[in-house]
């Protein structure tokens, strides 16, 4: 006689031994036999507590979920076996579910309890999700020179920031050895992308560029550099997207550059930037992979270099495609349209909250410090002469005369909402209108982080522009040296503190979704 645990639906089966199955309102399935005597007696019926068991559980890369589930029988206690099925397949017959999450992925799992009278089947999703989609992601140095990876993911809501202080690198890629002296990173094509001069050309630590997922921070691949003796590289000029067949410039200690192709893995001699030039690279582009701008400063004549989407270098003046050999200073006056024979103090670009931010060029004119604000779109087409010509719009000029604390490698930030340039002079954050006749030596301290013996290191800054990340380390310090600090960009105030979270930190970026 066939009893039935959750009506109406029942199966009977071959040799006598009957099966019921039924969905509930919990998404419990139960299945009971009944071998039991003229079925007089009572099965003992698995009852899941619906409060101990999700339906969906979400977690992060290499975290670890643990599952307790809770039940009652319904007549006695029988011995209850446990089997966990993840993907369709068993994972575990232990009582509590143990899952460290070491791959991305969404499993259709299932919890099934049986005693000797039926199972009962408990159906849950799930999904391994990446705890590095969106936010500050900082590249710091240990006291060994080693790469160190940390990352503060964007909040939700109103909902605190979560700080990943532990090395997302060493965590991902627990067998691997990383060269040295870790100097830039940049975010293209899905993967961060590393720099790392290392110590030498021989053995394991040798200059080394390696392709990291974007999601995992799993290495994909790298590049290490051998046939280069002056290759130490310092910055990368490669855009958010990159494009097959295209090699981008990398700049080295030396000021010489080399280029590379992201697609094909392979570094050459330059063909197009052939000379030595200032440690500063602005690489903008509009996520399609083609249509880009990179900006650098040829140290040898004084000028600023333009390549346009793979083509160039130009050099900028009032007239469109100028080449080097043109680029003589002839016109030495500083209209905003010649840069030649100038000696350049720092070039930063103004974040924007449009598509059209800044660029703004520091150089040294003789006896002058001077100014120059060029729009993104360097160059303007004039109908009347049919000739391009630099964009009057960006051509603006401020004379400061007096000791400049800039140069080309200090820490700088710049926005258009404020229209405010913030640099760095030891541990203070300092701030200078750019669109005034204020003096550098005359910019506000907006403020102090960490001890007095404090170096500011980089910095970064919210879509918004409302808060601005200041990284920096303590270098009487040891261990994890490294900090990170939010400050109000208007007022200054700090509205967030990670303190001794990495070590010295050697680039900053904000990792995009």
């Amino acid at each position: 006689m066939l009893k039935h645990i959750f009506p109406p639906l029942s199966l009977r089966g071959v040799g006598g031994e009957a099966f019921c199955l039924a969905l509930s309102a919990l998404t419990l399935v139960s299945c009971f036999s009944d071998d039991t005597t003229l079925g007089d007696r009572p099965l003992a019926e698995i009852v899941i507590d619906s409060t101990s068991v999700a339906e969906v559980y979400n977690i992060n890369k290499n975290e670890t979920l643990t599952v307790t589930p809770k039940f009652s029988q319904t007549n006695g206690g029988k011995t209850v076996t446990t089997t966990w099925e993840i993907d369709q397949k068993v994972y575990s017959n232990e009582p509590t579910l143990t899952f460290t999450g070491k791959e991305l992925g969404s499993w259709n799992c299932r919890l099934i309890l049986e005693n000797e009278d039926g199972k009962t089947f408990y159906p849950f999703k799930l999904n391994v999700n990446s705890p590095y989609e969106e936010g500050i992601t900082v590249l710091s140095a240990d006291a060994d020179g080693r790469p160190f990876i940390s990352f503060m993911q964007k909040p939700i809501g109103n909902e605190q920031a979560m700080f990943y202080d532990y090395d997302c690198l060493e965590v991902n890629n627990p067998d691997m050895h990383f060269a040295s002296m870790p100097a830039d990173i940049v975010q293209s094509a899905g993967s961060l992308i590393i720099a790392c001069q290392g110590k030498g050309m021989s053995g394991e630590d040798v200059p080394t560029l390696y392709y990291i997922n974007e999601k995992t921070m799993v290495v994909e691949n790298m590049l290490s550099v051998t046939e280069y003796d002056d290759f130490k590289p310092t910055i990368l000029g490669i855009p958010s997207m990159d494009a097959s067949g295209v090699a981008y410039p990398v700049m080295c200690e030396n000021g010489k550059v080399y280029e590379f192709s992201t697609t094909e893995g392979a570094l050459v001699k330059p063909t197009k930037l052939k000379y030595t030039y200032d440690q500063t690279m602005i690489v903008r582009d509009n996520g399609t992979g083609w249509n880009y701008e990179l900006l650098t400063w040829d140290k040898e004549i004084g000028a600023l270099v333009q390549i346009y989407n793979g083509y160039g270098p130009y050099y900028c003046s009032k007239n469109y495609h100028q080449t080097r050999a043109t680029c003589t200073g002839t016109n030495n006056y500083f209209d905003g349209r010649t840069f030649c024979n100038m000696t350049l103090v720092r070039m930063t670009d103004a974040q924007s909250a449009t598509a059209d931010p800044q660029i703004l060029v520091v150089v040294n004119n003789g006896m002058l410090v001077q100014k120059v604000v060029l729009s993104t779109s360097l160059w303007k087409y004039n109908f009347d002469t049919s000739e391009t010509v630099l964009d009057d719009n960006g051509g603006t000029k401020i004379a400061m005369v007096g000791e400049c604390p800039l140069t080309p490698t200090t820490p700088t930030i710049a926005n258009m909402t404020y229209y405010s340039l913030l640099f760095a002079e030891g541990n203070k954050v300092r701030r200078w209108n750019y669109t005034t006749s204020q003096l550098l030596t005359a910019a506000d301290v907006l403020q102090t982080v960490g001890s007095a013996d404090a170096v500011i290191t980089g910095f970064e800054m919210s879509a918004d522009h409302k808060k601005t990340y200041v990284a920096f380390y303590e270098p009487t310090k040891s261990g994890k040296n490294g900090s990170l600090w939010v400050i109000d960009t208007d007022k200054g105030t700090v509205l967030e503190k990670y303190d001794n979270v990495f070590y010295r930190p050697v680039k900053m970026i904000y990792k995009k979704k």
